[in-house]
């Protein structure tokens, strides 16, 4: 039975819907404030963010604040049943701190301080700009931390990982790797530093990664990514305590940008009440839009899965176009619906967009907003607004529910960046990001829920774990995997897994590692093909093409699915399963054409009884998601292919929430349709 979590908050226990806003910008222009007013309560928009990059208007002087304007903006939202998320404006600082303080600005890996101007372009180690910052949050929290429009904090806005490299950042990151490892002994093992004489014999050595100097140690890019995380979550504590002090009971996040390289998202999980984050797909870029939907569904898993189930935030989203983007696609009929209930599908209690109303001018111009240059709500586009916002309303019994999922695929930030430093096997395209994913999407397709994970959670829960080219393996991981297969789990693998420990130094004694004994294999040797060469794979129900990366590998009990059919490895294992205990190890020693992941997770499914969100087969591009309250579930059909589909149901009887309609036998789904079905809990 799945938990339901309170709302989050209690003084708005629905769906929220709304965007992103900056009245700050219109305040020359009478009558727009005004008017927006009355646009938000049209589209049914009950949730506002606000004061995002705002410190200037906040803050023109030094030490002289004005907040009329912001107090008749909330003020205004209270009187009229509408609420915020109210930004600490650290995300972009006015141009005379930068002026006056230049030690505020960010230091780039060549070693050149910045000029002034975009975003995070600042220093989170710089005392001064740590200062300012306290001060006007404490500022905010002390004015508005118990305002009644005011339903929670939102920091900064899309952190960046804060890649300076000047002397205060130089100094911190030598102070962490000093508590990471204690002695100069420890840090020179761990980053193999006797390669082309690298030893390090004093601390004041230790410079971070730039093409002036050290790129080359890859135990070192690791740890200055790892202190890249964790000093921008030191900053993230240091933006928040003023605000907890005021009012502890209000809720704090920050929004993430979907798989953002530069930071660890899974260690933010303990500093944020809800994790929120802003979802920009690339909808109608093919035929159908099938592949940006398992991206992004993909994405959404991540959000809910970071705070173990809770619901998450949809930030920010378009309710349109995007200018930054190669091509500045509209949506077509439909997508708005259903691109914003695919978020609320895999555990989304809001629908936010950026932004309210268009910016007259800068970079974002042309950005699609909810309100467009003309000024009025007789617009496609808010007419799409408004059908989501009602469409919210109709689905507040989903408020608070999650779905407890009985599959698991690792997802992991370190690993990642290990992978793709290592040099090795195949410069020109390692794609693990994408290997990832295609492990992910048999699951989406059969409609099987998923939480995406990184190798430190615990894993006992799940019946599936898939982790695919887990090259990395930190301490205790291998023994954890091995005890859940001996325990009765399932779990696949594939090429490039068990090749290094933490520090990215190479296991010895043979690959993979400490996944050895669970996968029943030793692996010799991996072959890296060039674009266009392929293998076969043979001794399945049909033959399937390997490409790029082939595994060459030896049985150390395990058993034998399938078999190279080419080249010099012609015979060798390319799939096989070992039994340990009560449960199977599957490895996939070849990166396969499609559809060899679809069969072989399908085939498995099958096996081992994994429960779809609905019993019946899903057409092409359709796919079914679950939340549930434990005694109601709720069931989101989602069509992303380039035709209307029928969905056969499974004989239940479903109340079609939007619709309200009752269905038994079929759901007829449009071109990027979308329906929300209601049952009793099995």
């Amino acid at each position: 039975m799945s938990k339901k979590y309170p709302p989050i908050s209690s003084k708005v226990p629905k769906m929220l819907h709304g965007a992103d806003y900056n009245p700050e910008q219109w305040l020359d222009y009478p009558g727009v404030f005004e008017e927006d007013i009355r646009l938000m309560k049209l589209s049914d928009s009950n949730v506002i963010s606000v004061g995002i990059f705002s410190w200037v208007s906040l803050e023109p002087e030094e030490g002289k604040f004005q907040f009329e304007w912001l107090d008749h903006v909330l003020d205004t939202f209270a009187e009229n049943g509408i609420y915020a998320f109210l930004a600490t404006p650290s995300g972009a600082r006015p141009a005379w701190m930068s002026q006056k303080y230049p030690e505020v600005l960010r230091t780039n890996e060549n070693r050149v301080q910045n000029l002034h101007g975009e975003r995070h372009n600042h220093c989170y180690s710089s005392p001064i700009y740590r200062e300012k910052v306290t001060i006007i949050n404490t500022k905010l929290a002390e004015r508005y931390g118990n305002h009644p429009a005011v339903i929670g904090w939102h920091i900064s806005n899309e952190l960046n990982g804060g890649h300076c490299h000047c002397d205060f950042c130089q100094d911190n990151f030598r102070e962490w790797l000093k508590k990471r490892y204690g002695t100069l002994k420890k840090l020179n093992h761990a980053w193999w530093t006797t390669f082309w004489s690298h030893t390090l014999t004093d601390w004041s050595q230790v410079e971070s990664p730039s093409p002036r100097g050290e790129k080359s140690v890859h135990g070192m890019n690791l740890d200055w990514k790892r202190f890249i995380t964790d000093l921008t979550i030191d900053f993230v504590r240091h933006e928040v305590d003023p605000l907890r002090q005021v009012n502890p009971e209000l809720p704090i996040t920050t929004n993430f940008m979907e798989t953002f390289e530069g930071l660890n998202y899974f260690k933010f999980a303990d500093e944020l009440d809800v994790v929120s984050w802003d979802a920009y797909p690339t909808w109608h870029d093919a035929d159908d839009s099938t592949e940006q939907a398992v991206l992004f569904a993909f994405n959404h898993d991540i959000m809910r899965s970071i705070k173990g189930g809770k619901p998450f935030m949809l930030m920010e989203s378009t309710p349109s176009l995007t200018n930054w983007q190669d091509v500045s696609k509209l949506k077509k009929p439909g997508m708005h619906v259903l691109s914003s209930l695919q978020a609320v599908a895999h555990g989304s209690d809001t629908v936010q967009y950026f932004q309210w109303r268009k910016s007259r001018g800068s970079s974002e111009k042309f950005h699609g907003a909810v309100v467009d240059h003309v000024g009025h709500e007789h617009t496609r586009v808010f007419r799409d607004v408004q059908d989501v916002g009602k469409a919210l309303v109709d689905l507040e019994e989903v408020v608070g529910t999650s779905v407890e999922p009985e599959v698991a695929i690792i997802f992991d930030w370190e690993n990642r960046w290990a992978v793709k430093d290592a040099q090795g096997p195949r410069n020109m395209g390692i794609h693990y990001e994408k290997t990832v994913i295609s492990f992910y999407r048999p699951f989406w397709e059969n409609g099987v829920p998923v939480d995406i994970i990184d190798m430190d959670f615990d894993i006992s829960k799940y019946k599936v774990v898939v982790a695919p080219m887990l090259y990395m393996v930190r301490p205790g991981v291998g023994e954890k995997i091995e005890k859940f297969v001996e325990a009765g789990g399932i779990f696949i693998t594939t090429y490039w897994s068990g090749i290094v420990n933490e520090s990215d130094l190479t296991f010895l004694g043979g690959f993979p590692g400490p996944l050895r004994k669970t996968l029943g294999i030793w692996s010799e040797e991996l072959d890296g093909l060039h674009d266009g060469q392929t293998n076969t794979v043979v001794g399945l129900e049909k033959n399937y093409v390997a490409h790029e990366l082939c595994d060459l590998i030896h049985t150390e009990g395990a058993e034998v699915l399938a078999t190279y059919g080419e080249d010099f490895y012609a015979g060798r294992p390319a799939l096989t399963v070992n039994k340990l205990g009560k449960g199977k190890a599957y490895y996939v020693a070849s990166r396969n054409v499609e559809p060899f992941n679809l069969d072989l997770i399908s085939k498995i499914i099958k096996e081992e009884n994994i429960t779809p969100a609905v019993q019946t087969e899903l057409p092409a591009g359709v796919t079914a998601q679950l939340r549930t309250d434990g005694d109601n579930d709720f069931i989101f059909l989602m069509n992303f292919s380039a035709t209307e589909q029928t969905v056969e149901l499974d004989g239940d009887e479903y109340t079609n929430m939007i619709e309200k309609t009752t269905v038994s036998e079929h759901v007829t789904l449009p071109l990027n349709g979308i329906a929300v079905l209601k049952r009793a809990s099995k």
